[in-house]
């Protein structure tokens, strides 16, 4: 879904099906699915990135989590970057921290209730 790479159409069709497939299956109940973009694709963002360390982050991307838990038209204001997709699987499956950056990393948590039955 880079622009000028294929139809953007092509990607929105793979999510549909797959989020679709795994909505009818079982394992729904007890599933988040995330979807985030490596990069911004080169649009530009009128936000600049905080600094976390020497390394810093990049512009913002769009990440969508679709889950029975997922809170409903939510928007978090949590600042995260690729490695909170690690620290939430860390914090679910009750895993120690990787390194100091993921310690450092913002969490996904605010974006989910777990106090809903799916």
């Amino acid at each position: 879904m880079h622009p000028g790479n294929a139809p953007i159409e092509n990607g929105i069709n793979f999510i549909q099906t797959l989020v679709q497939q795994v909505q009818s299956s079982p394992v729904w109940k007890s599933t988040a699915i995330i979807v985030t973009f490596d990069t911004g694709g080169g649009w530009y963002d009128h936000v600049p990135p905080p600094t976390v360390d020497a390394q810093g982050l990049a512009s913002r991307v769009p990440t969508l989590i679709i889950s029975p838990y997922a809170k409903k038209n939510y928007v978090s204001h949590t600042t995260m970057d690729h490695v909170s997709v690690l620290k939430l699987i860390q914090w679910n499956w009750t895993l120690p921290r990787l390194n100091t950056r993921n310690a450092a990393s913002g969490d996904m948590l605010d974006a989910f209730d777990f106090t809903q039955t799916p």
